[in-house]
């Protein structure tokens, strides 16, 4: 089977591990989620980072530190998976799902405007705005930033499967108030599960660190003013991770150059069409290569054919504002990313596939579209 995304390991990711193992002596907090923390601050540009135990957990603690509460309101990307918006539910509050622009498949930064003004129309300042970068593709931040700051509302960036792209070269998690990272198993580079909180505000990171740890007080004894969770990655996972990040350079190169592959190869295709950055500013990771398709049953019928040739694809993410779970929530569309859910498939992106996969998926396409 050639899979979707299938964790890449180089092999030496037991350099941080076998010393914990060696001396019996795994802790809940040691430094290599110290080491992994500075070093993903500084990878990435930012003055501070929490580890955590995925980046569900961070955006749920993101939440709470901008102070989002019951029946508050919260703006959020519709075209994305459930992780985006499951943490506002777990608030009890409000999503307002808002659909894509078709240039980068992300929130729309006129419908966005539209909906806040709705929302302040009736009584409901948004507390927060949830961005995902979608496969990858930056937003387009420039003009959300302005729509933030116009109207005091701050951003969360759901980055979770965009670790090395950027917006004008600057690493995307690192333009709102606090960024959202994930290490999952299929990500870019992976602690086999975890997440990552950054933030330029140390405070809000010191405080996320403590919500992560049970909301333990400094105290010789176990004492608790408020509530906290166990949201604290663990020291192995931290090691795995310290190596991972090593090879991110490398992993981005390798998914880019997948992307380029497909592109060219299926060239002649009429039928395909590809997304494509906007323009210089705009730099993808390619964590998973997309491709859109002239209908559903035309996507479906791929699929089911590739899947036979032992091919792993999937659709392109179900809009949140089409899931049974959120169909009774508020929601600004254009019929963006239905239609995109409706044509689209992710195509294996593994950062190790071989001139051999990449051929067999390539040619099935091919004779398929034929």
């Amino acid at each position: 089977m050639i899979w979707l995304s299938s964790p890449h390991f180089s092999g030496q990711e037991h350099e941080y591990i076998n010393p914990i193992l060696t001396a019996n002596a795994q802790q809940s907090v040691s430094q290599n989620i110290t080491d992994f923390e500075h070093e993903m601050a500084n990878f990435m540009g930012v003055k501070a980072c929490a580890m955590l135990s995925s980046g569900t957990a961070a955006l749920h603690l993101a939440l709470i530190l901008l102070g989002v509460e019951q029946d508050d309101v919260v703006l959020c990307s519709s075209f994305t998976f459930s992780a985006s918006a499951n943490p506002i539910i777990y608030q009890h509050a409000t999503p307002i799902f808002v659909d894509s622009e078709a240039q980068t498949w992300n929130i729309c930064p006129e419908l966005l405007e539209k909906a806040i003004k709705k929302s302040i129309k009736s009584g409901k300042k948004p507390k927060a705005i949830v961005v995902v970068h979608l496969y990858g593709m930056p937003a387009k931040l420039k003009q959300l930033l302005k729509i933030s700051q116009h109207y005091g509302i701050p951003i969360i960036e759901d980055a979770a499967e965009s670790l090395g792209s950027t917006y004008e070269n600057q690493h995307l998690g690192t333009f709102g108030t606090l960024g959202i990272v994930s290490f999952n198993v299929n990500k870019i580079i992976t602690t086999t599960g975890g997440g990552a909180l950054v933030s330029n505000d140390e405070n809000l990171i010191e405080k996320a660190k403590k919500l992560a740890s049970q909301a333990r007080e400094p105290t010789p004894h176990y004492q608790h003013t408020q509530i906290g969770y166990n949201y604290r990655m663990s020291n192995i996972l931290a090691g795995i991770g310290r190596t991972q990040l090593k090879n991110i350079d490398e992993r981005v190169s390798q998914r880019r150059q997948i992307f380029e592959t497909y592109k060219t190869q299926l060239s002649d295709c009429q039928n395909i069409t590809f997304l494509n950055e906007p323009n210089n500013a705009f730099f993808s990771n390619r964590w998973l290569s997309t491709i859109v398709l002239q209908d559903h049953i035309f996507r479906e019928e791929l699929r089911l054919d590739l899947l036979k040739n032992n091919i792993e694809t999937r659709p392109l993410w179900k809009p949140m504002h089409l899931q049974p779970v959120f169909q009774n929530h508020p929601k600004e569309t254009n019929g963006t990313s239905e239609k995109l859910f409706e044509t689209g498939l992710c195509l294996p992106s593994s950062s190790f596939l071989t001139a051999m996969d990449l051929e067999k998926v390539t040619l099935c396409i091919r004779n398929f579209c034929r």
